[in-house]
């Protein structure tokens, strides 16, 4: 039995445009997410969804709530999905942290798996903690169809995992826009297949940009 996975990222923030590092920020979704989110909903009215799974924060929880509230489901909250902790990085700007930083974030830069900005997390403890759960899920749900939502580094971390990819270069080889759609299909937690990845066609319905 084939479980598909709806894999999507929350609607843009009120930090997003700005580049700032907002990991474990709590922040919500800004009014140009919440039309992402609306129109991602409405190309997903039909979808045969018979679970949504959400990471715990306010931008992930209103994405999955949106989506979800066609087809008369409440969000699962999953800790294990929140976003990867920037630690002292968070709420900065990029190029601050680059003057701030500049020794740690170089190697950041060439290593996001195995390094993390003093008080953060690794990419590799964030794949850590994710991959459980949706091993979890999909043989929860074997046979089903499920919309997680979570963020832009799980997200990118756990479809580089299921790719086969060198996972230090995760940040380099996916992208993840905001509100954006992936789909993949498993026979199993180890068998994926991709169907679908950073898909915002649904952005034409509104008018809305990355």
């Amino acid at each position: 039995m084939i479980t598909r996975v709806f894999l999507v990222r929350h609607g843009a923030t009120p930090l997003t445009a700005d580049d700032r590092f907002a990991g474990s920020s709590d922040v919500p979704l800004g009014p140009e997410g919440r039309v992402q989110v609306e129109r991602l909903a409405e190309r997903l009215v039909a979808a045969p969804f018979t679970a949504v799974y959400s990471s715990p924060l306010h931008r992930t929880v209103s994405t999955a709530t949106i989506v979800a509230a066609p087809h008369g489901l409440t969000p699962v909250l999953a800790d294990s999905l929140r976003e990867i902790d920037h630690g002292r990085w968070e709420g900065l700007r990029r190029e601050d942290v680059q003057r701030m930083f500049p020794e740690e974030y170089a190697a950041w830069e060439r290593d996001p798996l195995h390094v993390a900005p003093e008080g953060g997390e690794t990419g590799e403890h964030v794949l850590a903690r994710s991959l459980p759960v949706m091993n979890d899920i999909i043989l929860r749900h074997a046979g089903q169809s499920v919309l997680v939502v979570a963020h832009k580094a799980t997200n990118r971390l756990l479809i580089a995992h299921w790719l086969g990819f060198d996972l230090r270069s995760y940040r380099d080889r996916i992208e993840q826009l905001p509100a954006c759609l992936n789909l993949l299909d498993f026979k199993g937690p180890d068998l994926p297949r991709l169907v679908l990845l950073n898909d915002v066609s649904h952005y034409d319905l509104a008018g809305v940009h990355a």
